[in-house]
């Protein structure tokens, strides 16, 4: 089989990864009857052996058991990171990140595994005050050069409060779930099922909106 990455591709990454702090897992939920499982599982198998502190779980939907509520996994190809101590803290990716959002991939991996983000202490402080459930979901294109920056702030929000759950869903794989929630342009962030923002918009901007809920 080809490989998706290049050989300087792979080269690039493995040299990002060398600042990795703590291992990590990726449970990768798969089933056969999916367009994009294959690709995905070979996205993230040739990701996983760039570093030894990334380790890669392949699962097939019908063996799945109680991960599917565990992680809430409705659809395939998804995948969950878990941090050094096996803990899911709300980072999820439903599709493919491939084209430009191989960069929140990247981010996720690096930011899971301990590697620190500038957020001011002003943010931070707002960030620790959400009390209630905040489910973020960011609709992306693979194309769309904006969409990474959407899904990486709500990647962050969930690492750092666990009432907070992020979510990438890819568009065009999931082309039912976009157009019930009026997906027309790139990044979509949906908060709660109800509450929208449209770009790739600064943090202040999803916490207005969580904190208005």
């Amino acid at each position: 089989m080809e490989k998706l990455f290049s050989k300087d591709v792979s080269t690039q990454i493995q040299d990002i990864f060398k600042g990795m702090i703590n291992p990590i897992t990726i449970k990768l939920f798969v089933d056969g009857n999916c367009e994009t499982c294959q690709e995905t599982t070979q996205l993230l198998t040739e990701t996983s052996e760039l570093s030894d502190k990334i380790t890669l779980e392949v699962i097939e939907l019908a063996d799945a058991g109680e991960d599917l509520v565990t992680y809430g996994i409705e659809r395939t190809p998804s995948f969950v990171f878990l941090d050094q101590k096996g803990q899911y803290r709300g980072v999820k990716f439903n599709g493919i990140p491939a084209g430009h959002e191989i960069n929140s991939f990247i981010s996720a991996i690096m930011e899971m595994s301990g590697v620190e983000f500038q957020f001011s202490e002003k943010v931070l402080e707002r960030i620790a005050k959400i009390n209630k459930p905040v489910d973020i979901k960011v609709f992306v294109t693979l194309s769309c050069p904006h969409c990474p920056g959407a899904v990486q702030t709500a990647h962050r929000l969930a690492m750092l409060n666990s009432n907070v759950k992020g979510e990438m869903i890819e568009a065009q794989t999931f082309y039912e779930l976009s157009t019930k929630y009026n997906v027309s342009g790139v990044p979509k962030i949906v908060i709660n099922d109800k509450y929208e923002l449209l770009g790739n918009q600064p943090v202040e901007e999803f916490l207005k909106k969580i904190e208005s809920i």
